[in-house]
């Protein structure tokens, strides 16, 4: 039987990838946020004429049988670019023909081509059952994660799954056919969050530093093909611009930690194990060592939002997800184990399958 020590050790080395479900924060808070479309008319937005309008007071993208569109066209936001972000809005999608196809996405930190053609990251959704809520380049990569994953992109351009946020196909089971669905986007850094109507339908690191983008544009596309209508409306921005604030955080974690307390699953590790415990963070990296064994890998943090969280890769290239703070005499973290979803709060209860470890800079 393990003792909570090896346990423990099972989690800084990553030995089990998580499958989880993100805890979102509150939906009601708007603070910081903005409305980038008035309701009324396409003031501030640009798109081809003859397939973008307003109407019932929202921003509408139609193609018909006599009035399709060649390739894939797009209305863009002329409010300048964006990096660090959130956007909130809420879509419908309906065919408008007996194939019941139709597929739409929010382009995002993209590139304007000419012609309402544009490039970039899409938070895609469709009238089907397959890619609403995937990360896909237009234009680029193709497909970065496919509904449900957690995906690494390495600096070599390789994708690696490396956890998962839930089934592909109870995902989709939240998603309203042909009415409306809040979709929101989440940009921090290289780390990139699809959520759908609460529910995170993937979530992305991209390291490949020669093609993540870190910022462009925003636009909404509508795609070639079948006949069909695609609406927004609520669309909200909030800048998380904070690099200082990020940057502030990252050199608060820089050096070398030891283990205060840790509690896992509602037991205490004994004191002569906490001395034995000891982190070292850098830039990007982090090395833990213990009695008798020890680990490393990347880091990434993200501070936007009521929990702050903290996203460890090892080297063999599984994730660990855990939320952090600050407090006034050191550092706190809590992580799940073995499949449980990135906590909510700081408690690690019996048979919660959480570690909460209170750290002390040394």
């Amino acid at each position: 039987m393990k003792t909570i020590f090896s346990t423990l050790a099972v989690l800084v080395s990553g030995a089990v990838i998580i499958a989880s479900s993100l805890a979102l924060r509150a939906a009601d808070d708007e603070t910081g946020f903005k409305s980038i479309f008035n309701g009324t008319d396409l003031n501030g937005w640009d798109g081809n004429p003859k397939f973008w309008s307003v109407k019932d007071g929202t921003i509408t993208g139609q193609t018909t049988a006599e009035n399709p569109t060649k390739g894939n066209t797009f209305l863009i936001w002329k409010g300048g670019t964006v990096d660090n972000f959130e956007l909130r809005l809420s879509f419908k999608i309906v065919p408008n023909g007996t194939k019941g196809f139709g597929n739409s996405g929010i382009q995002y930190r993209s590139k304007d081509r000419g012609n309402w053609v544009i490039n970039g990251y899409q938070a895609d959704f469709e009238a089907g059952t397959t890619y609403s809520g995937i990360l896909y380049e237009e234009g680029g990569r193709g497909i970065l994660a496919q509904r449900g994953q957690m995906t690494w992109i390495q600096p070599d351009g390789k994708i690696r799954v490396v956890g998962s946020v839930g089934k592909s196909e109870d995902i989709q089971a939240m998603i309203k056919k042909e009415d409306w669905n809040d979709y929101v986007v989440l940009a921090r850094g290289n780390h990139l969050t699809h959520i759908i109507n609460g529910r995170v339908t993937v979530d992305v690191v991209d390291d490949q530093a020669d093609k993540a983008a870190k910022s462009g544009i925003l636009a909404l596309q509508l795609h070639q093909g079948d006949p069909m209508t695609v609406q927004f409306k609520n669309l909200r921005l909030k800048s998380l611009g904070a690099k200082e604030t990020a940057a502030s955080d990252l050199e608060k974690f820089k050096g070398t930690w030891a283990a205060a307390e840790i509690i896992m699953n509602g037991e205490k590790v004994d004191k002569d194990q906490l001395d034995a415990v000891e982190t070292t963070f850098t830039d990007k990296t982090y090395r833990s060592v213990w009695s008798g064994g020890g680990d490393s890998g990347t880091f990434s943090l993200n501070d936007s939002g009521n929990l702050k969280s903290l996203d460890l890769v090892n080297e063999k290239g599984e994730k660990i997800p855990a939320i952090y703070e600050f407090t006034s005499d050191g550092l706190r973290a809590c992580y799940g184990l073995n499949g449980a979803p990135r906590p909510s709060d700081y408690t690690a209860p019996a048979d919660s399958q959480r570690l909460f470890v209170a750290y002390r800079k040394k």
